[in-house]
């Protein structure tokens, strides 16, 4: 299923039992307008843990009723960190969100052997966005933790979002890996890696996508411009998920649906036990809010589809 905006994302979310979202370091005035506005939306339960005293002093000032929701009153932050990720890891909570902590800090404890959420897989971003215009919901990866990644981690990057796309819905997903233009160029590395990565998929060492690349991204988002080019490609036109060959690309093509295109953004990390909500701190309430319904929807379906 492509939902056509994040409302869809809301709407279908009810369809299942209501999951639960740990919040770390959650004493963060956007962090509990999102958690306000999923609340109005009856999309998850949450626990939030931190300085208690803040929270509630916050809580007041943002009309947050805080009535049924668990407080862990951790006044450290890096502390606030581990209990959160320790309450996903035991199964008191079903996925993970960032508060007004260091996302360097917080993967730190994801990562831990003994306490995390540690897969063994890379961890990465994918970033979702909402453009006015637009028909559809797209995806993004790397745009946010993998600056300038291999071969070898763009295909984990790329499994990570397949993976997570086809737990909301999309059951083979479309993907773009973006380079200049079409051809394989040596002079342009990301070209290269796009043609190795699509060969990857056609031996099945990525599984359970449709890729093409290199493409540009005209050609990815608009048929007429691959008609126009004399191109014949599976995903021309039709791509779900731009694979950005760094962290500088994605931040651009990011930034620029925002700002000039007035796109709303939804964010998670990906490749650990569970999904994690991270966002900037200059994300919006609704974006959060956003990020939120997506991961929960991924934990509810892979549950009910297991």
């Amino acid at each position: 299923m492509a939902f056509e905006n994040f409302r869809q994302v809301f709407t279908e979310l009810k369809n299942y039992r209501k999951p639960k979202l740990c919040v770390a370091a959650a004493a963060d005035e956007t962090v509990l307008q999102a958690v306000r506005d999923a609340r109005k939306e009856d999309l998850v339960d949450f626990i939030l843990v931190g300085h208690e005293e803040k929270i509630w002093r916050m809580a007041m000032t943002i009309s947050l009723n805080l009535g049924g929701i668990e407080i862990i009153n951790v006044r450290d932050p890096l502390e606030a960190v581990q209990r959160a990720v320790g309450a996903v890891a035991k199964g008191q909570a079903d996925f993970l969100m960032k508060g007004m902590v260091n996302t360097t800090d917080l993967l730190r404890a994801v990562l831990n052997r003994e306490s995390g959420l540690r897969t063994g897989n890379l961890l990465s971003h994918i970033a979702v966005y909402e453009i006015p215009g637009y028909y559809r919901l797209i995806y993004m990866t790397d745009g946010g933790i993998n600056i300038t990644p291999d071969l070898e981690q763009k295909k984990a990057i790329i499994q990570n979002a397949v993976d997570f796309m086809r737990s909301v819905g999309l059951e083979r997903p479309c993907v773009a890996v973006l380079s200049a233009n079409e051809l394989i160029n040596p002079k342009m590395p990301s070209s290269v890696d796009a043609g190795r990565l699509k060969e990857m998929a056609q031996s099945g060492e990525i599984r359970g996508a449709e890729i093409d690349g290199p493409i540009a991204l005209d050609v990815a988002i608009n048929l007429e411009a691959a008609e126009h080019k004399g191109l014949e490609s599976p995903v021309a036109g039709r791509a779900d998920l731009l694979a950005v060959p760094n962290i500088e690309a994605g931040n651009l093509l990011g930034k620029s649906i925002m700002y000039f295109a007035g796109g709303k953004m939804a964010g998670l990390v990906l490749g650990a036990a569970r999904p994690i909500v991270v966002t900037s701190r200059h994300e919006t309430p609704y974006g959060k809010m956003a990020s939120i319904a997506l991961g929960a929807y991924s934990v509810v379906r892979n549950e009910s589809n297991s």
